[in-house]
Protein backbone atom coordinates (compact mmCIF):
# COMPACT_ATOMS: atom_id res chain seq x y z
CA UNK A 1 0.00 0.00 0.00
CA UNK A 2 1.82 3.09 -1.05
CA UNK A 3 1.54 6.38 0.48
CA UNK A 4 2.41 8.77 -2.75
CA UNK A 5 2.66 8.10 -6.88
CA UNK A 6 5.45 9.26 -9.35
CA UNK A 7 5.66 10.38 -12.64
CA UNK A 8 8.00 8.39 -15.27
CA UNK A 9 8.47 10.05 -18.69
CA UNK A 10 5.05 9.42 -20.54
CA UNK A 11 2.84 8.56 -17.86
CA UNK A 12 1.47 8.55 -14.16
CA UNK A 13 2.43 5.31 -12.34
CA UNK A 14 0.42 4.23 -9.62
CA UNK A 15 2.64 2.02 -7.31
CA UNK A 16 0.51 -0.77 -5.40
CA UNK A 17 2.32 -2.23 -3.27
CA UNK A 18 -0.04 -4.49 -1.09
CA UNK A 19 -1.78 -7.75 -1.37
CA UNK A 20 -5.26 -8.44 -0.93
CA UNK A 21 -7.84 -11.32 -2.23
CA UNK A 22 -11.11 -12.15 -2.20
CA UNK A 23 -12.50 -15.52 -2.74
CA UNK A 24 -16.20 -16.94 -3.04
CA UNK A 25 -16.95 -20.22 -0.82
CA UNK A 26 -19.97 -21.98 -1.53
CA UNK A 27 -21.24 -21.09 2.51
CA UNK A 28 -19.92 -17.60 2.48
CA UNK A 29 -17.06 -15.30 1.00
CA UNK A 30 -13.24 -14.98 2.46
CA UNK A 31 -11.19 -12.33 1.92
CA UNK A 32 -7.75 -11.23 3.46
CA UNK A 33 -4.70 -8.73 3.01
CA UNK A 34 -1.24 -8.18 4.57
CA UNK A 35 -0.88 -5.55 6.88
CA UNK A 36 2.95 -3.46 5.19
CA UNK A 37 3.01 0.39 3.96
CA UNK A 38 5.54 1.38 2.28
CA UNK A 39 6.64 4.48 0.92
CA UNK A 40 9.36 3.51 -2.02
CA UNK A 41 11.75 1.12 -0.29
CA UNK A 42 10.73 2.43 3.15
CA UNK A 43 8.58 0.50 5.17
CA UNK A 44 6.54 3.19 6.45
CA UNK A 45 3.74 1.06 8.94
CA UNK A 46 3.57 -2.27 9.62
CA UNK A 47 0.17 -2.63 11.29
CA UNK A 48 -1.75 -0.90 8.35
CA UNK A 49 -5.88 -1.62 7.82
CA UNK A 50 -6.78 -2.58 4.09
CA UNK A 51 -9.54 -4.88 5.24
CA UNK A 52 -12.69 -2.90 6.29
CA UNK A 53 -16.18 -4.06 7.79
CA UNK A 54 -18.75 -1.83 5.35
CA UNK A 55 -21.92 -3.43 7.17
CA UNK A 56 -22.31 -6.98 8.49
CA UNK A 57 -22.75 -8.85 4.67
CA UNK A 58 -20.05 -6.56 3.24
CA UNK A 59 -16.22 -6.49 3.75
CA UNK A 60 -14.12 -3.93 1.96
CA UNK A 61 -10.31 -4.55 0.76
CA UNK A 62 -7.59 -1.52 -0.48
CA UNK A 63 -4.77 -1.30 -2.37
CA UNK A 64 -3.20 1.94 -3.63
CA UNK A 65 -2.69 5.78 -1.85
CA UNK A 66 -3.64 5.42 1.73
CA UNK A 67 -5.60 8.63 2.14
CA UNK A 68 -7.69 7.78 -1.05
CA UNK A 69 -8.31 4.01 0.33
CA UNK A 70 -9.54 5.45 3.71
CA UNK A 71 -11.56 8.44 2.16
CA UNK A 72 -12.98 5.67 0.39
CA UNK A 73 -13.82 2.93 2.73
CA UNK A 74 -16.01 5.70 5.17
CA UNK A 75 -17.43 7.17 2.29
CA UNK A 76 -18.84 3.31 1.05
CA UNK A 77 -19.65 2.59 4.85
CA UNK A 78 -21.93 6.24 5.19
CA UNK A 79 -23.74 5.72 1.38
CA UNK A 80 -24.48 1.68 2.73
CA UNK A 81 -26.14 2.57 6.05
CA UNK A 82 -28.14 5.65 4.16
CA UNK A 83 -29.40 3.09 1.75
CA UNK A 84 -30.80 0.82 4.98
CA UNK A 85 -32.45 3.67 6.64
CA UNK A 86 -33.99 5.17 3.18
CA UNK A 87 -35.47 2.03 1.93
CA UNK A 88 -35.34 -0.33 5.26
CA UNK A 89 -33.15 -3.27 3.39
CA UNK A 90 -29.91 -4.43 2.70
CA UNK A 91 -28.01 -3.02 -0.05
CA UNK A 92 -26.93 -6.10 -2.81
CA UNK A 93 -23.81 -6.65 -3.51
CA UNK A 94 -24.20 -6.00 -7.04
CA UNK A 95 -25.47 -2.35 -6.03
CA UNK A 96 -22.56 -1.68 -3.54
CA UNK A 97 -20.56 -2.56 -6.12
CA UNK A 98 -22.26 -0.20 -9.01
CA UNK A 99 -22.49 2.79 -6.02
CA UNK A 100 -18.14 2.49 -5.73
CA UNK A 101 -17.91 2.07 -9.47
CA UNK A 102 -19.90 5.75 -9.89
CA UNK A 103 -17.45 7.11 -7.13
CA UNK A 104 -14.59 6.34 -8.63
CA UNK A 105 -15.78 6.70 -12.31
CA UNK A 106 -16.48 10.10 -10.98
CA UNK A 107 -13.30 11.59 -11.02
CA UNK A 108 -11.86 10.89 -14.22
CA UNK A 109 -10.01 14.23 -14.13
CA UNK A 110 -8.39 13.33 -10.41
CA UNK A 111 -8.73 10.21 -9.92
CA UNK A 112 -8.59 8.13 -6.97
CA UNK A 113 -5.14 5.91 -7.03
CA UNK A 114 -6.54 2.45 -5.73
CA UNK A 115 -7.65 -1.25 -6.56
CA UNK A 116 -10.33 -2.27 -4.42
CA UNK A 117 -12.40 -5.23 -3.51
CA UNK A 118 -16.06 -5.67 -2.18
CA UNK A 119 -17.24 -8.81 -1.09
CA UNK A 120 -19.95 -10.26 0.80
CA UNK A 121 -23.02 -11.88 0.96
CA UNK A 122 -26.76 -11.35 -0.30
CA UNK A 123 -29.85 -12.67 -1.05
CA UNK A 124 -28.42 -14.54 -3.97
CA UNK A 125 -25.52 -15.53 -2.27
CA UNK A 126 -21.60 -15.06 -2.10
CA UNK A 127 -20.26 -12.57 -3.93
CA UNK A 128 -16.84 -10.55 -4.78
CA UNK A 129 -16.31 -7.81 -7.27
CA UNK A 130 -12.70 -5.99 -8.14
CA UNK A 131 -12.81 -2.51 -8.77
CA UNK A 132 -9.94 -0.30 -10.59
CA UNK A 133 -9.59 3.09 -10.46
CA UNK A 134 -11.51 4.19 -13.45
CA UNK A 135 -14.53 3.02 -12.32
CA UNK A 136 -14.50 -0.52 -13.84
CA UNK A 137 -16.64 -3.06 -11.73
CA UNK A 138 -15.72 -7.41 -12.31
CA UNK A 139 -17.36 -9.93 -10.63
CA UNK A 140 -15.94 -13.18 -9.44
CA UNK A 141 -15.07 -16.79 -7.95
CA UNK A 142 -11.41 -15.25 -7.01
CA UNK A 143 -9.43 -11.96 -7.34
CA UNK A 144 -6.61 -10.40 -5.87
CA UNK A 145 -4.90 -7.06 -6.29
CA UNK A 146 -1.60 -5.57 -5.40
CA UNK A 147 2.15 -5.83 -6.17
CA UNK A 148 1.98 -9.06 -4.48
CA UNK A 149 -0.75 -10.63 -6.60
CA UNK A 150 1.06 -12.78 -9.05
CA UNK A 151 1.99 -14.36 -6.38
CA UNK A 152 -1.86 -15.43 -4.90
CA UNK A 153 -2.83 -15.91 -8.41
CA UNK A 154 -0.43 -18.98 -8.99
CA UNK A 155 -1.50 -20.10 -5.14
CA UNK A 156 -5.22 -19.79 -5.93
CA UNK A 157 -5.25 -21.09 -9.71
CA UNK A 158 -3.65 -23.98 -8.26
CA UNK A 159 -5.70 -25.12 -5.37
CA UNK A 160 -8.99 -23.28 -5.37
CA UNK A 161 -12.18 -25.03 -6.47
CA UNK A 162 -15.93 -24.53 -6.73
CA UNK A 163 -17.24 -26.55 -3.75
CA UNK A 164 -14.85 -25.23 -1.30
CA UNK A 165 -15.62 -24.72 2.25
CA UNK A 166 -15.04 -21.20 4.21
CA UNK A 167 -12.95 -23.11 6.58
CA UNK A 168 -10.83 -24.53 3.27
CA UNK A 169 -11.09 -21.38 1.78
CA UNK A 170 -9.68 -19.76 4.85
CA UNK A 171 -6.43 -22.01 4.69
CA UNK A 172 -6.18 -20.95 1.19
CA UNK A 173 -6.29 -17.32 1.99
CA UNK A 174 -3.97 -17.83 4.62
CA UNK A 175 -1.36 -19.87 2.32
CA UNK A 176 -1.13 -17.45 -0.68
CA UNK A 177 -1.01 -14.31 1.41
CA UNK A 178 2.15 -16.09 3.22
CA UNK A 179 3.23 -17.17 -0.64
CA UNK A 180 3.15 -13.39 -1.51
CA UNK A 181 4.50 -11.78 1.65
CA UNK A 182 7.88 -14.58 0.90
CA UNK A 183 8.28 -12.87 -2.50
CA UNK A 184 6.94 -9.68 -2.62
CA UNK A 185 8.83 -6.85 -0.54
CA UNK A 186 6.26 -4.23 -0.44
CA UNK A 187 3.55 -7.07 1.38
CA UNK A 188 4.73 -8.37 4.67
CA UNK A 189 4.08 -8.06 8.81
CA UNK A 190 1.26 -10.13 9.37
CA UNK A 191 -2.19 -11.22 7.46
CA UNK A 192 -6.00 -9.81 8.33
CA UNK A 193 -8.31 -12.34 7.39
CA UNK A 194 -12.34 -12.31 8.04
CA UNK A 195 -15.16 -14.59 6.54
CA UNK A 196 -18.59 -13.52 5.57
CA UNK A 197 -21.33 -15.82 6.07
CA UNK A 198 -25.38 -15.33 6.06
CA UNK A 199 -25.40 -16.76 9.56
CA UNK A 200 -22.24 -15.42 11.11
CA UNK A 201 -22.05 -11.88 9.08
CA UNK A 202 -18.69 -10.03 9.33
CA UNK A 203 -16.18 -11.83 11.09
CA UNK A 204 -12.78 -10.90 12.01
CA UNK A 205 -10.23 -13.70 12.34
CA UNK A 206 -7.45 -12.39 15.58
CA UNK A 207 -3.75 -13.02 15.03
CA UNK A 208 -3.98 -15.71 17.66
CA UNK A 209 -6.39 -17.66 14.90
CA UNK A 210 -3.95 -16.46 12.15
CA UNK A 211 -1.17 -17.53 13.78
CA UNK A 212 -2.68 -21.16 15.02
CA UNK A 213 -3.98 -22.04 10.84
CA UNK A 214 -0.24 -20.95 9.90
CA UNK A 215 1.04 -23.84 12.06
CA UNK A 216 -1.21 -25.95 11.31
CA UNK A 217 -0.71 -24.99 7.62
CA UNK A 218 3.38 -25.65 8.67
CA UNK A 219 3.77 -22.18 7.49
CA UNK A 220 5.33 -21.40 9.92
CA UNK A 221 9.49 -21.09 9.81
Amino acid sequence: MEQRFEFDEQAKVLKTGTTTLGLVCKNGVVMGTEMRATMGHLISHKTTQKLFRIDDHIGFTVAGLVGDAQVLARWLQAEVELYKVKRNSEISLKAASTLMANILNGRKFAPFYVQLLIGGVDKEGGHVYSLDAAGGSIPDKFTTTGSGSVFVYGVLEDLWKDDITIEEGSDLAVRALTAAMKRDSASGDGIALCTITQQKGFQRYSQEDIEKRKKKLKLVE
